[in-house]
């Protein structure tokens, strides 16, 4: 059996023996790509002695820190974790952690780690420089300079435990890292609690701009992996997903990504603006047992409070009213009957209660379903029946106006139909929530010389006419309409009911669309008008080309990669004849060029 090392004033002792004897042993925890279920990078960790005082590094740090000898033990850890990620090789980048206090000493400066490097043939490009701010004062020893220096190297940069550390966004905005790890303090019960889904959601929207990818630290619960999952995080690490070990492994058998529970759970890939969520507000709560005089108080105290729900094991049971609270106190000895009774006596069930997915557009409609009693009341709001929040009906409609005013500002004037800053919102969302859908690009074959021809008071009736087209043959199931401007539209397509869609789409324009024309041209079959290039030339009847593409979330980022795909696709649609349809083969922007495709019908 192993000595049990000693504390105290043998820390000292102890410390060397484990630097001179090599009894640290380094291990590893995945880090996991959430969107493709496989390993990214492992996060190096270090172990003393197993059962000694100074097995786990919050131990051995704070003696080292104590002793003088924290830049020693840093660099010993480093060599024993680089020498046994070379002798495992694993397929997967390896996260170093380096205080940020020691990151511009000399040591680190002369070039230690890029020697071991060069000496265990590890390839910079497979570290990841994990910044930890783990002490007061490790934010003095950090520079931006220092940081340049590693990822002039070849280093990736990472910030770690952000939230926690001293420098927070200031850190973030002036080094630019390559990954940022959000503090597991916020994803601890982060299905539970709207204040850290709202910071969570920040820091994604904060990355997306910064082309910064984040990672999800202490991932424990299922629930915490899907909320993070809904508010757009791609990668985690938690024991969930595995725990350290001194060999790296994963396996991904058990943890696959519950596509089904989205599909379940979401009406449409709304953003979290557009839901119930943003409408959530803090508010006392109640158990049955609490005594009725305690409710008078908290009423007191909130003046604005409408209502106050009464929870059992997190969930609403139902509410208080102020109203027949103050109604049962304004009886003669109304309140000396009561006030000690408890709550469960006055439970009341008017109240409404939504889901913190539902879209605001859902609630304002239940909400006007209800008698004018309810109109005046607040709202619950859950997330999977557990108690989240209130919302307010007056904030309701205030974001109902604010959304209606957002949307008509974003609408095609021709057509109301969303433009191209809803669209890519759309298209986001989908990526981010990993949500199955296909893109159709739809464009008119020879609008130009139509629209030459016969003035652009009909080529905007034509346009109309697609626009309505696209309204009732593409617009259920959950998908989404937008007109992109001029004779281009596009309908992204959840499910499978897109291709007999896109046919119905065909068939009916070629029908309508000859009411159009002139006895003349339709007997002829097209039209005698100037090309591009100023030659008279013959145009056939007006047609739709339709380019679909099936974007793979992981391989795409952002909205501009699934147009690019989709106008690539529309492309190959129009050069075939009459009315066509192009699905293309490619999925991401690493495939190979067009032509590839599944099937055409023109």
């Amino acid at each position: 059996m192993e000595k049990r090392l000693g504390s105290g004033s043998d820390e000292m002792v102890n410390l060397k023996r484990i630097l001179n004897e090599d009894l640290l042993h380094p291990h590893f925890q995945p880090i996991v790509d959430l969107r493709r279920n496989e390993v990214i990078g492992y996060e190096a960790l270090i172990r003393g002695p197993s059962g000694s005082d100074l097995e786990y590094p919050d131990a051995l740090f704070r003696v080292a820190i104590k002793q003088g000898m924290q830049n020693e033990l840093e660099l010993a850890c480093r060599r024993v974790t680089l020498q046994r990620y070379a002798e495992l090789r694993p397929d997967a980048k390896l996260f170093l952690n380096i205080s940020a206090s020691l990151l511009s000493s000399t040591e680190h400066q002369t070039g230690f780690t890029e020697e071991l490097l060069r000496e265990l043939d590890i390839p910079t490009c497979d570290i990841v420089i994990e910044i930890s701010e783990q002490h007061p004062f490790d934010h003095y020893g950090l520079t931006a300079a220092a940081v340049q220096h590693y990822r002039d190297m070849g280093f990736a940069i990472a910030i770690d435990d952000l939230g926690s550390g001293y420098s927070g966004l200031k850190l973030w905005s002036e080094l630019r890292p390559e990954y940022v790890k959000i503090d597991k303090h916020f994803v601890s019960n982060i299905d539970q609690d709207p204040v850290k889904k709202e910071f969570v959601r920040s820091i994604c929207n904060i990355a997306q701009t910064m082309r910064c990818n984040i990672i999800a630290e202490g991932i424990e619960r299922s629930n915490e992996l899907r909320a993070l999952q809904q508010l757009g995080v791609t990668i985690g690490q938690g024991y969930l997903l595995g725990r350290p070990g001194a060999v790296p492994t994963f396996e991904p058998d058990t943890f696959l990504p519950d596509a089904s529970y989205w599909e379940a759970n979401a009406e449409s890939p709304q953003d979290i603006s557009d839901t119930a969520f943003s409408l959530l507000k803090s508010s006392p709560t109640l158990a049955p047992d609490d005594k009725i005089g305690f409710v008078s108080q908290l009423f007191r105290q909130n003046t604005e409070l409408t209502t106050i729900p009464v929870l059992v094991g997190g969930k609403p049971i139902g509410v208080v009213l102020k109203s027949e609270l103050l109604e049962m106190f304004s009886s003669q000895y109304g309140r000396a009957l009561y006030e000690h009774k408890p709550v469960s006596k006055m439970l009341s069930q008017n109240v409404l209660v939504v889901e913190s997915t539902t879209t605001l557009a859902r609630v304002s409609q239940i909400v006007t379903d209800q008698d004018e009693f309810a109109l005046k009341q607040d709202i619950i709001i859950t997330q999977e029946g557990s108690y989240l929040g209130m919302g307010s009906v007056r904030d309701l409609l205030k974001r109902i106006t604010e959304l209606k005013i957002r949307n008509a500002r974003y609408a095609n004037p021709l057509t109301l139909l969303p433009g191209n800053v809803p669209i890519n919102r759309e298209i986001d969302l989908m990526l981010r929530q990993l949500i199955d859908f296909r893109v159709a690009y739809f464009d008119l074959n020879n609008f130009k010389p139509y629209n030459d021809c016969y003035g652009y008071s009909k080529g905007d009736q034509v346009i109309r006419l697609l626009g309505e087209l696209l309204n009732r043959h593409a617009s259920g199931n959950h998908n989404f309409v937008g007109h992109i401007g001029g004779d281009d539209f596009v309908v992204i397509y959840r499910g499978d009911g897109w291709q007999a869609s896109c046919e119905r789409i065909i068939k009916e324009f070629e029908d309508l669309v000859r009411s159009f024309y002139s006895p003349q041209d339709l007997q002829r079959k097209g039209i005698e008008a100037l090309d591009r290039h100023g030659e008279p030339r013959f145009f056939p009847l007006l047609g739709l080309a339709i380019g679909v593409v099936h974007p793979d979330a992981g391989r795409c980022d952002s909205h501009n990669e699934v147009a690019e795909l989709a106008s690539q696709a529309k492309k190959e649609a129009k050069a075939l004849p009459g009315s066509a349809i192009f699905v293309s083969r490619r999925r991401g922007g690493g495939d190979l060029p067009e032509p590839l495709c599944e099937y055409a019908l023109g």
